[in-house]
């Protein structure tokens, strides 16, 4: 199965993702929203956005491995922060980096939706991400 990341001309180049993935394969995987819990369900990085991102990506990762894929397979991430502004781009792209050196996982991800939101499931939550991939 092959995921080909995208950026179109005409469109900004965004180091972190692109702006298009294009899948084939049969098996569509989607997922919960995974949050920044250990496997015994404890908060990690209480307060702390940058432990909170690299824990979510690293519990996606989780996720994906059960079911017999990884990032290669992810077509479209969407996440959800809390009071998101601007000024925790840096924090949440170092939460990322993060995640992503410890799981191997070259730049650029798939296309990613960032959506700022008030509260999330439980007021310790800073972050939400999930994710849709496909494979063979």
């Amino acid at each position: 199965m092959a995921v080909d990341l995208v950026n179109p001309e005409g469109l900004p180049e965004v180091d972190l993702y692109r702006q298009v993935s294009v899948a084939g394969g049969s098996k569509l995987i989607f997922m919960a929203g995974q949050v920044a819990v250990d496997a015994s369900g404890v908060v990690v990085g209480t307060g702390d956005l940058i432990a909170q991102a690299e824990r979510c990506y690293l519990n996606v990762a989780t996720s994906l491995a059960a079911v017999g894929a990884s990032f290669d397979d992810v077509v479209k991430l969407t996440v959800y922060l809390v009071d998101w502004t601007p000024d925790k781009m840096g924090r949440f792209t170092e939460g990322v980096a993060r995640a992503s050196a410890e799981l191997g996982i070259a730049a650029p991800l798939p296309p990613l939706t960032g959506i700022g939101v008030a509260a999330l499931a439980e007021p310790d939550f800073l972050i939400e991400v999930e994710a849709i991939a496909v494979v063979d």
